[in-house]
């Protein structure tokens, strides 16, 4: 994964075995609380009859959402704290991870949740930053590089399938998440990008079920791609020759392709990074290349438009967000994306627009960098997916 600009290491708080035997009572002790909070929640009936209305409340299934508890219970529970509803009754763990989880799926403001559980604004965001903080430490092992051989084969052999590219291990592409800073703040110019919105930039390389697997953010959205992906340690790990260093393949005898990722006109052409032939007038040769170049590519504005539209907290104008604080929402909305097509959630994933449109507004900027060693693997490229190689 590539870095969260504003991340911070936390020390980890020993429990001792009678705190961790009363977080299982207390989970024990919810089995219900669903059925409660939603009786509670304004506007909501009890979804007894099914799952429904809880997936239309939190984005995801039963089961995604017992797992996410899993995960963050220990260190969630670990730290002090005594929350309660208005009418003084104390919020359980999964209540806790219900509030935190509702604000970041739509998006809405402290209030509108706040009165939506019967819970004080400064309740929603303390809760929202503990699921924050402990998805951080105990989740980062859903977004990696892929470290077997057997895993990178399966995804460049899916690459393949969608249109023909060989030897393909990920897509590269950017989305902004739009801020609303006020003209007094002094930052406001630093943020303020070519569109003219407040803005910071996520950049992320998608593997074929449109699952992230490494993801650079926190930079100003005036920051141009190429820039931002240079700033990478994915980019310096190409560089060193220390990743897309994998098997190549022949696709004709003394002509092979290498490991590389793909992306739009905004990122330099690179011995390891394929981006498409510019022009109109070109040979029909490049511009058939150029058209499965690009259908593979919907795979990363896929998954943008969908980690956008199911976490609904970065899809929108944040309102004077904590520059700081934001990366790391980043990062948490892009692991439980990640979770969702983990956990096989194929319910939920069915139910998500296939929308391709993340950055709405935005046009696409040019980067006229290139590498003679780029040019040629593009040009073998080109010429093997026309079929025009000698065998």
């Amino acid at each position: 994964m590539g870095p969260v600009r504003g991340l911070k290491k936390r020390r980890k708080v020993e429990k001792k075995p009678e705190e961790n035997a009363s977080a299982s009572s207390e989970m024990e002790r919810s089995v219900d609380w669903w059925d409660a909070l939603s009786k509670r929640m304004n506007g909501l009936q009890s979804p007894s009859k099914g799952l429904d209305k809880f997936k239309s409340v939190f984005k995801i299934s039963r089961k995604t959402f017992s797992y996410i508890c899993s995960l963050v219970m220990e260190d969630m529970m670990a730290k002090p704290g005594n929350f309660t509803f208005s009418n003084g009754k104390p919020l359980s763990f999964e209540d806790q991870v219900a509030v935190a989880l509702r604000r970041l799926s739509s998006g809405e403001s402290l209030v509108t949740i706040g009165d939506l559980f019967g819970l004080h604004r400064s309740t929603v965001s303390q809760l929202t930053w503990r699921f924050v903080e402990a998805m951080e430490e105990r989740g980062l092992h859903h977004l990696h590089w892929p470290s077997t051989d057997a895993e990178m084969m399966e995804i460049k052999s899916k690459f393949e399938k969608i249109q023909g590219l060989p030897n393909c291990c990920g897509v590269i592409d950017t989305t902004h998440v739009t801020m609303c800073l006020p003209s007094s703040d002094p930052e406001s110019k630093v943020w303020l990008d070519h569109e003219k919105n407040h803005s910071m930039v996520l950049q992320a390389i998608v593997d074929p079920e449109m699952r992230f697997r490494d993801i650079v953010t926190g930079w100003p959205g005036k920051i141009d791609d190429w820039l931002v992906f240079q700033s990478s340690n994915f980019y310096k790990l190409c560089d060193k020759g220390e990743r897309l260093n994998g098997k190549k393949v022949e696709v004709s005898k003394g002509s092979e392709i290498r490991e590389y990722i793909i992306g739009d006109l905004g990122y330099p052409l690179l011995p390891y990074l394929v981006i498409p032939y510019k022009g109109k007038e070109l040979p029909e040769i490049n511009t058939e290349f150029n058209k499965r170049h690009s259908a593979t590519r919907l795979v990363a504005r896929r998954a943008l438009a969908r980690l956008k539209e199911m976490w609904k907290i970065i899809q929108g104008v944040m309102w004077r967000p904590d520059k700081h604080k934001l990366p790391r929402i980043i990062l948490v909305c892009c692991l439980l994306h990640n979770i969702v097509i983990d956990l096989e959630d194929d319910d939920v994933q069915d139910e998500m627009p296939l929308s391709h449109d993340h950055d709405s507004g935005y046009r696409q900027r040019i980067c006229e960098s290139f590498d003679i060693e780029g040019v040629h693997l593009r040009d073998k490229l080109s010429v093997y997916l026309s079929g025009k190689l000698p065998p």
